[in-house]
């Protein structure tokens, strides 16, 4: 079973920076699509930014200029840095993996359990 396990999340005011860091329990090779996703109390969760197998990226429109999505195979792990943060940054950011395999006609999806960051004003 693969699994993703988030780290790097914390308390930082206004302006600091975090990185977050996604570490699968397998070889990143193996997945289509990575992305972070995060969501607040109420709110449907909103993805953030993706990276592909060819290492194309995409962000929203929110963070774009401030956050940077990208992967190191050798060390199996996805990172998230995210500078000049804002307080509607706070959120619970969660990792994702699409994996699709030849011949399946749908892919399989696996998540993080989720980290906080938490932008102080």
């Amino acid at each position: 079973q693969v699994q993703l396990v988030e780290s790097g999340g914390g308390l930082v005011h206004a302006g600091g920076s975090l990185r977050l860091s996604c570490a699968a329990s397998t070889t990143i090779y193996i997945f289509t699509n990575m992305a972070w996703y995060r969501q607040t109390p109420g709110k449907q969760r909103e993805r953030v930014a993706t990276i592909t197998k060819g290492d194309s990226t995409n962000y929203t429109d929110s963070v774009k200029g401030r956050f940077t999505i990208s992967k190191d195979y050798a060390k199996n792990t996805v990172y998230l840095q995210m500078n000049s943060l804002k307080p509607e940054d706070t959120a619970v950011y969660f990792c994702w993996g699409e994996q699709w395999i030849l011949g399946n006609t749908k892919s399989s999806e696996y998540w993080g359990q989720g980290t906080q960051v938490t932008v102080s004003s």
